[in-house]
């Protein structure tokens, strides 16, 4: 059969590999422990010797490969690996790739939780230098001889800055250097980050991917770009498979059996189920998330609005060019920051939630919440005002949506 278009690939995925019994998609697999009637084939998955076997379900189970052959296939990859969550993946790229004396070089603009990360590999030894990466230049001008990684997110998350991505592709090619994107909130139905260079690609399955709030995970892709054989802290007993295969083979063995972050056959049968309906319910969300940024910035009570599917934006045109959509992802400033909190509980239907990517749209006042632990001075730095709000647009009509915030507006007029 020809190639298939990218939903179609995703619906029919498992069937079209074979699955037990007639059925259409990956049974659960709940075992933890993999018996085989010859000890040498033990012994050969042990070695990597024997392809596709399983020994015990901390490093994968039937079901985790199947999600796994699914997210390669969305990221155009040449392998994946499966983690209880996002933060556990990403945690596991720069705890098993990096070394004390190493250094990285981050966009300024990126998720709390990985800030707080950033700090905790500082105290490991490994120097983090944080930029504007919306220009290649300036990390260009961060990277030392001791650079080993760049690491950006394709939108940042609350401020949807967005980095220049290709051309900080093209410095990485030239240097060397691992390039590793967080295409969490733009997800593979809008962008793959292989177009741009990305050596890695970082999937919080619990968001777009999953897209329901119902189920937590990550993901990690290599996309096939990046020669492992050339990297320096790629372990020597990992040195005798091929170079494409050293990088993810590093990270399950070191990132996944050793620190123990795997994903439930549970929770990987639900994100593959959201899967499915990816695309069509990433289009809807970005629909209502134009829809409302719109509106938004020509409401009274509004002082800003940040989403790069407007022209106002200062990244529109690197939006256009290279994603198929905007994402669900806006922020906005009312001119009176004051009635905040009072126009947050005015709305109805946007739930007041941390969470992103859900059919459901969320709402989060930013500054008092997910980035309280950063401070002040980190905030100012990210662009972060105290009244700031983050939305995540879901699925529902967009006249109900623009209804409420009217109601809830004329609090702040």
């Amino acid at each position: 059969m020809e190639k298939l278009g990218f939903t179609t690939g995703i619906v029919h995925g498992d069937r079209t590999t074979g699955v037990e019994h007639g059925g259409v998609r990956q049974a659960i697999h709940t075992s933890v422990q993999y018996g085989f009637e010859r000890v040498e084939d033990l012994i050969g998955v042990f070695q990597g010797t024997k392809k596709g076997g399983f020994n015990y379900a901390r490093q994968g189970t039937p079901t985790t490969a199947a999600l796994e052959r699914k997210i390669t296939r969305l990221e155009e990859g040449v392998g994946s690996i499966c983690f209880s969550t996002g933060m556990a993946g990403l945690s596991a790229i720069f705890l098993t790739l990096l070394r004390a004396g190493d250094h990285l070089v981050s966009s300024r603009y990126v998720f709390g939780n990985t800030n707080s990360l950033f700090g905790t590999l500082r105290t490991l030894g490994i120097d983090v230098t944080m930029v504007d990466a919306t220009s290649a230049e300036n990390v260009a001008n961060a990277i030392q001889p001791n650079t080993r990684m760049v690491f950006v997110e394709t939108i940042a998350n609350p401020g949807t800055q967005i980095p220049d991505l290709e051309g900080i592709g093209e410095l990485c090619r030239a240097r060397g250097l691992a390039y590793v994107v967080d295409n969490t909130i733009t997800s593979p139905a809008l962008f793959k980050p292989k177009a741009v260079g990305a050596s890695l690609v970082l999937n919080s399955l619990t968001k777009t991917i999953a897209g329901h709030g119902a189920a937590l995970g990550g993901a990690v892709t290599d996309t096939g770009l990046f020669d492992w054989s050339a990297y320096p802290n790629i372990a020597d007993e990992y040195r005798r498979s091929a170079s494409k295969e050293q990088g993810l083979l590093q990270i399950r063995k070191k990132g996944l059996r050793d620190m123990g972050a795997a994903l439930s056959s549970e929770q990987a049968h639900s994100i593959a189920m959201g899967a499915e309906t990816l695309a069509l319910r990433v289009a809807k969300c970005s629909e209502n998330a134009l829809a409302l940024a719109q509106y938004l910035e020509k409401h009274e009570a509004i002082g800003h609005v940040f989403y790069p599917g407007l022209k106002s934006h200062p990244q529109y045109e690197i939006a256009q060019a290279l994603f198929k959509g905007a994402s669900w992802l806006l922020s906005f400033e009312l001119r009176n920051a004051e009635r905040m909190i009072e126009v947050v509980n005015a709305l109805q239907l946007p739930v007041k939630a941390t969470g992103l990517g859900d059919t459901r749209t969320l709402i989060i006042p930013v500054a008092p919440t997910i980035f309280y632990e950063a401070g002040p001075e980190v905030r100012k730095s990210m662009g972060i005002s105290d009244g700031m709000l983050r939305l995540s647009a879901g699925i529902e009509d967009i006249d109900d949506l623009i209804a409420d915030f009217d109601q809830a507006l004329k609090l702040a007029v």
